[in-house]
C-alpha cells in the first residue's frame, strides 16, 4: 500500500476557517522547496483546485494536496495545526526527516 498523507482534524478546521474568510475552496497545498536551515523547507498555500498529478488526502471535506516531487519527501507525514505561547502554525510530522530545525519549518533527509 502506498504511503499517504494525513491532515488532522484540528488542521482541517483551521484550513476551512481560513478558506471561508478568503472565499476560497478548502484546499491546502503542501510543497517542499530547497532552503531553510536544514536543507528543505515546507510551504503552505491555499489552492483553487488539485492538479492532475497531485496526491490528495481528505479530512472532514478539506483537501490536502501535494505535487509528486514534494510527495516523495513527505510521504507518510501528518500535517497538524498547533497553537502555543510561541504562536500558531501548521506543523509537519515527517517520518523521513533525519534532521530538523527548532522552528519546525525546515528539515533534512
Amino acid at each position: 500500500m502506498a504511503e499517504t498523507l494525513t491532515l488532522t482534524d484540528n488542521a482541517a478546521k483551521r484550513v476551512a476557517a481560513i478558506a471561508a474568510r478568503q472565499a476560497k475552496p478548502a484546499i491546502l497545498r503542501l510543497s517542499v522547496e530547497g532552503g531553510g536551515c536544514s536543507g528543505f523547507q515546507y510551504k503552505f498555500d491555499l489552492a483553487e483546485a488539485p492538479e492532475g498529478d497531485d496526491s490528495v488526502s481528505v479530512t472532514d471535506g478539506v483537501k490536502l494536496v501535494v505535487d509528486p516531487v514534494s510527495f516523495d519527501l513527505v510521504a507518510g507525514s501528518t500535517v497538524d495545526f498547533v497553537e502555543s505561547l510561541g504562536g500558531a502554525a501548521f506543523r509537519v510530522e515527517n517520518p523521513q526527516a533525519a534532521a530538523g530545525c527548532g522552528c519546525g519549518s525546515s528539515f533534512g533527509i
